[in-house]
């Protein structure tokens, strides 16, 4: 099996701000498996956050090459079982290989990998587009810019009653709330009760991820859903978060791949939690590969690609919030 590496800088549409960061380039390493005459792709962006630079992708891909190269025809499970040991420390690199074995795998099996895994696409969940924080009246531009019917709204300054109740007069599209650990318990709790009168669905990890005691106060007290986002990351979080939250929001490359997130997924239903999929500002290629979990999810979160000045690759389409699927197997996924 062939492994090719590719750094990209991806340029957004717009200055993007969360609580804790705020950036105009996107840093990402594509990951192409090649064998049999079929090509698999997955990606992992670079994340300060999660001290996760391209070098440190590039290299640690690199220290296993001779691994990945030599292997044949295993199964999705078989290959990440196979590698995780010798990535536990990145769970980037982990699941940009994950994912493209998953998208060559059924790419060979002349599937797409909704295919593989038997889901019914029927019912599937419509993304939301995010509206990074800015002034009041940019962010207001924003939503103008692109009207869309499933709105997440990054908060955790000291106007975010204000931010809403301005973007509500201008839309009357479900909104969701994304504080990245911007808040603390009592101010979630109150904010929770005037955003619940702004339309708001749920409110995601208004708290600091390792403030369990914080998150089981505002999940008794909460008039809104809370979804885990920096509180789950791997498989272990799950059992923690039942309890503490109402939903999860599950990132691959935070847990390793979607072989894990598929894991994950599975064990939030069976104890009775939300399900979703968020993205990290990635191209279509790691967009892409989200859209084939749909059917298991309550919410899904996949416009990063969305918020790209130029993307790298073609693959799933999104139109107001619905996803249409490539036409290729596996992700569908083709590089320009």
């Amino acid at each position: 099996m062939q492994l090719i590496i590719r750094a990209y800088d991806l340029k957004l549409k717009h200055t993007f701000r969360i609580s804790r960061k705020t950036i105009d380039f996107q840093p990402t390493v594509i990951v192409e498996l090649k064998k049999d005459g079929f090509s698999g792709f997955g990606e992992a962006t670079s994340n300060p956050y999660y001290n996760i630079s391209i070098p440190i992708l590039e290299n640690d891909i690199e220290k296993i090459r001779p691994i990945i190269e030599a292997i044949e025809n295993e199964t999705p499970e078989e290959f990440w079982a196979k590698i995780t040991p010798l990535l536990h420390q990145n769970k980037f690199a982990l699941c940009a290989l994950d994912n493209a074995y998953n998208d060559w795998y059924a790419r060979k099996k002349s599937v797409k990998l909704y295919q593989l895994w038997n889901y019914s696409i029927k019912n599937n969940p419509m993304t939301n587009y995010t509206i990074g924080i800015d002034s009041i009246e940019k962010m207001v531009l924003k939503m103008e810019e692109l009207p869309w019917p499933i709105y997440k709204i990054k908060l955790g300054t000291p106007e975010d009653i204000a931010i809403v109740t301005e973007l509500r007069k201008h839309s009357n599209a479900i909104f969701r709330i994304d504080a990245n650990c911007g808040w603390n318990v009592d101010e979630t709790i109150k904010n929770a009760f005037e955003l619940k009168k702004l339309g708001v669905e749920f409110l995601e990890q208004p708290l600091k991820a390792d403030d369990w005691k914080g998150h089981q106060e505002v999940f008794k007290h909460s008039v809104l859903p809370i979804v885990a986002d920096e509180s789950c990351i791997i498989e272990s979080d799950i059992a923690k978060c039942h309890n503490h939250f109402h939903g999860v929001n599950i990132k691959l490359m935070k847990c390793g791949g979607i072989t894990p997130g598929r894991r994950m997924l599975h064990e939030a239903k069976q104890l009775g939690l939300k399900t979703m999929v968020g993205c990290m500002t990635e191209s279509t290629v790691g967009i892409s590969t989200i859209a084939h979990l749909l059917p298991e999810l309550d919410y899904v979160d996949m416009d990063g690609a969305l918020l790209l000045e130029k993307d790298i690759a073609s693959g799933v389409i999104i139109q107001n919030g619905e996803i249409k699927y490539a036409e290729g197997n596996g992700t569908g996924v083709i590089l320009y």
